[in-house]
């Protein structure tokens, strides 16, 4: 934050404003007398507090909240020749990497509950406010982390071609990770690209990103563990499935010592997916039942991958079909709810592919 190099009644009279108070209740929130704050909003530009007082105001600026003092900074702007939207072409100030930090927290907290259009505004109003161009390395490690909640979202709702794609998305931001020297970052988009290339159906060269994330120093353990237990969902979709079990029982293990529940959860739901493959329908049940009473998370995109395996285990039994049909049909209004189209792609080659064998 720029500092106030001297304080004046107008720069007393923009902060009490940008904090939104009366003038006797931002005379009690400085500790000074009314009629001192009235004298100064008079004299505006013509009177200076004192040296002690211009320390006490120092101190209010800095304490005020994020919203007020980009008030507090337009109020200024707005009393010289400088149109308001100079503020925005000169580049963001503290206040605005702080309220940019805190849309991305929201924005992440919305994109958990699949709440696509809040955490789309959230992040992508910074997008459009600030050129990348006139940024400093602070406001571009935002930028890309914006780009990386939008390559999320995009992924979850099945953009994963074309120009505004997820993959488009994550080699932006991959990008400036990689520009701004932030090594940890450009990896996790990495293994957001191989999983993209997963969903595209490419397979290989995806087995093979995960193989190498798996082991890459630049990841947290947890990230790591999840690249390997990736690796096992990509050899199960290649019909590699015996291999799978191996991979992602280990997997499950890895997560059981990190204490990640949710991704435990996560890898019991392919174990089962992956013993459906290999025909094994007895583990297959046993291992989906284990991620249905140990789900941690419900959020509604966990709800129909989970609910998606199961229906797809029960159409493997002609015994319990007619309970997979069922369960598939509520997976694909929630699917469709909550504009889930990859998995709702998934839902309809499911179904297909049961009406043709039967």
């Amino acid at each position: 934050m720029v500092p106030v190099r001297l304080w004046t009644g107008r720069e007393a009279r923009a902060l009490r404003r940008g904090l939104r108070l009366s003038v006797r209740a931002f005379a009690d929130h400085l500790g000074v007398a009314a009629r001192t704050v009235a004298k100064w909003e008079a004299l505006g530009a013509d009177t200076s507090p004192r040296p002690d007082t211009q320390a006490i105001l120092d101190t209010a600026l800095s304490q005020a909240g994020a919203d007020a003092k980009l008030r507090f900074e337009l109020l200024l702007s707005a009393g010289t020749t400088e149109p308001l939207a100079h503020h925005y072409r000169s580049g963001p100030r503290e206040w605005d990497y702080e309220t940019w930090t805190d849309d991305l927290g929201r924005a992440a907290a919305c994109l958990a509950r699949q709440e696509f259009k809040v955490a789309a505004s959230l992040a992508g109003r910074w997008l459009r406010r600030f050129d990348p161009h006139g940024l400093d390395s602070h406001g571009l490690y935002l930028h890309a982390r914006s780009l990386v909640l939008l390559g999320d979202l995009r992924r979850d709702q099945g953009e994963i071609a074309g120009v505004r794609s997820a993959r488009q998305t994550y080699r932006r931001a991959h990008h400036l990770f990689r520009t701004l020297d932030v090594p940890r970052r450009a990896a996790q988009v990495e293994l957001s690209l191989a999983v993209v290339d997963e969903m595209s159906g490419c397979l290989e060269p995806a087995a093979e990103r995960y193989q190498v994330l798996s082991a890459d120093c630049r990841l947290s353990q947890r990230d790591r563990t999840r690249a390997y237990l990736w690796i096992g969902t990509a050899l199960s979709k290649e019909g590699n499935n015996e291999h799978a079990v191996h991979v992602m029982a280990e997997a499950a293990r890895r997560f059981e010592e990190l204490e990640e529940p949710e991704d435990w959860s996560v890898a019991q739901q392919k174990l089962a997916l992956a013993y459906r493959g290999a025909g094994d329908i007895t583990n297959a049940l046993r291992y989906i039942g284990v991620a249905l009473s140990s789900r941690s998370s419900d959020s509604p995109m966990q709800r129909v991958r989970l609910d998606t395996a199961h229906a797809h285990i029960l159409l493997s039994d002609q015994q319990t079909a007619d309970n997979g049909l069922a369960i598939l049909t509520q997976v694909a209004r929630l699917s469709n709810k909550y504009g889930l189209s990859h998995q709702l792609r998934s839902i309809e080659g499911i179904r297909h592919a049961f009406e043709k064998t039967h």
